[in-house]
């Protein structure tokens, strides 16, 4: 009987140690197309236009010039970073005053209220915000908001929120009635229970929620483009229409605009992916 123990532990290692193609091939494949489109952005950014004319799309460049970075800033693409930042940071800190709360006390209250609000909120994931621009719209005007930061802030969070509170729901049921009821015999309250105990145990999820509100603040298209007018209020999805006019893209520009865009949200999961990770594999609350 050991003998055939040892003889299955042999064969147990030797398929552990054997490797596997298939999943390579398609690492190798996923590097190709998240590579190549960040190889020709990079590209593409740093050579001038009759390099970018003459050049194939996969070719080397030949000539490399950081004039495309100095013409993206004096069209005023840096007012729309700002703008942009200014947006994104009030909606990740607005989800997360909002989120956190309502998820806690859907989580520890047992009360009918609280439960219906749940599937409110739950309800609000099936709702896309195509569907309700008009409404926004019209309560954007008549709050007088519009063409301001706060016309694009409000509903930014408020089709955030349904995720957010789901995502932290889920989080904080992780936590251990034990861990409650030990600090409530210490003379913890409802406070104290959320702010020393479920907040630190919910890092995870609240990176996670913060990183998710941040994309979609910093991509957001369709609230920016109709609840603002004026160039002061634009922001950095927009502006990349300053680089395209009747007669086509000055692809160069554009690419170094995109670069610029793309490098903040960049930075940002650099130093929050461990935690973003951690919490879309659903271990944010242990």
């Amino acid at each position: 009987m050991p003998v055939a123990s040892g003889r299955h532990r042999g064969r147990t290692r030797r398929r552990l140690r054997r490797p596997n193609w298939a999943a390579g091939a398609a690492a190798l494949v996923w590097l190709l197309f998240v590579g190549v489109p960040i190889y020709l952005m990079v590209k593409d950014s740093i050579q001038p236009i009759d390099a970018y004319l003459n050049g194939g799309p996969l070719s080397l460049p030949h000539s490399l010039t950081l004039d495309n970075f100095g013409q993206v800033f004096d069209s005023g693409y840096a007012r729309y970073l700002v703008n942009t930042g200014v947006v994104t940071v009030a909606s990740v800190a607005l989800t997360v005053l909002l989120a956190f709360p309502a998820a806690y006390a859907i989580v520890r209250s047992h009360s009918r209220i609280v439960s219906g609000t749940f599937r409110i909120f739950l309800a609000g994931l099936a709702i896309p915000a195509q569907a309700t621009i008009i409404p926004v719209y019209l309560m954007i005007t008549r709050m007088h908001l519009y063409d301001s930061p706060t016309a694009i802030i409000l509903p930014t969070v408020a089709f955030g929120l349904p995720l957010s509170v789901l995502v932290l729901s889920s989080a904080l049921r992780d936590v251990p009635r034990e861990l409650y009821e030990a600090m409530t015999i210490d003379g913890g309250g409802s406070f104290r229970l959320m702010w020393s105990l479920a907040l630190p145990l919910s890092r995870a999820s609240l990176t996670t929620i913060s990183v998710y509100s941040a994309l979609n603040a910093w991509n957001g298209f369709l609230f920016p483009l109709i609840l603002t007018q004026s160039p002061e209020q634009r922001v950095q999805t927009l502006g990349l229409f300053n680089f395209q006019n009747e007669f086509g893209s000055k692809v160069p520009e554009l690419m170094a605009a995109v670069m610029l865009s793309a490098l903040p949200i960049f930075i940002v999961y650099l130093f929050a992916r461990r935690w973003l990770i951690a919490g879309l594999a659903g271990v944010g609350g242990k």
